[in-house]
């Protein structure tokens, strides 16, 4: 059996370490995780056809979205956020999409809700940050989204406009490995200590935003739970009958 990971710039993944060590405690012996490094998603077609091995894969940046036309049907889950990270070889030769993302997210976030948490900075627009807010909607909290060309831009936030949504998530790729000074440019006064700052980015475990965010006295969280969460969840997809995921986002 083999299992992998697409994306576009995999030297700092989690996951093939993490499948392997899974592999070896549970003694499949014949199961291999190899890391899919691809320049365009049009090259996920030649993956497949070279490893006809492959059970699962899982997906990252930059191919969350771009991923879904070479798919042949979807979960209800990936088809409501409208991004994949999980993909299941059916026997029938079919390709079938999930969203993992969005179970490692709501739990890893649910424990750290407080009354005050109504609304929300969502920084980024990519396939994590499309899980992040169907999370969100399911939990009505009320939310904008910040990226670079959309409707809201960093330009516009002020320290107002911070102190007033008491969730900040960054679902961008700043400050991850190995450019790690880097942080986003928002005004950082606006956060207090009621806020709770979640940055997706695991490596490393406390990104500059987080660092600054505690300084501010605000509660933090990294994606490395989220990150576990999601692993476990996509293992249960290639390792269970379908007739059993039916329960997964429970």
């Amino acid at each position: 059996m083999l299992f992998g990971l697409i994306g576009k710039s995999l030297s700092h993944s989690f996951s093939q370490d993490y499948f392997l060590n899974k592999f070896q405690e549970e003694g499949n012996r014949d199961a291999d995780y190899q890391l899919f490094e691809i320049d365009d998603i049009r090259s996920f077609t030649e993956v497949v056809k070279l490893m006809p091995k492959l059970k699962g894969l899982n997906v990252t940046i930059p191919y969350k979205t771009s991923i879904l036309p070479f798919l042949n049907q979807l979960d209800e889950k990936a088809k409501k956020i409208g991004a994949v990270n999980t993909i299941e070889f059916l026997p029938n030769g079919q390709l079938q999409g999930w969203n993992t993302d969005y179970l490692g997210f709501r739990n890893s976030l649910l424990p750290l809700l407080k009354p005050n948490h109504t609304t929300a900075l969502i920084f980024g627009d990519g396939g994590a940050s499309k899980a992040v807010q169907t999370v969100l909607r399911d939990l009505n909290i009320a939310y904008t989204v910040v990226s670079r060309s959309g409707d809201t831009r960093y330009a516009d936030l002020s320290e107002t406009f911070i102190n007033t949504h008491p969730i900040l998530i960054n679902c961008t790729p700043v400050g991850m490995y190995p450019k790690v000074e880097d942080c986003l440019d928002i005004p950082y006064k606006g956060i207090t200590p009621n806020h709770l700052v979640y940055d997706l980015i695991y490596n490393p475990e406390e990104t500059v935003l987080l660092q600054k965010a505690k300084q501010r006295g605000a509660a933090i969280k990294g994606g490395l739970e989220m990150l576990k969460l999601q692993a476990e969840a996509a293992w249960e997809i290639w390792m269970k009958p379908s007739a059993d995921m039916q329960n997964l986002d429970d």
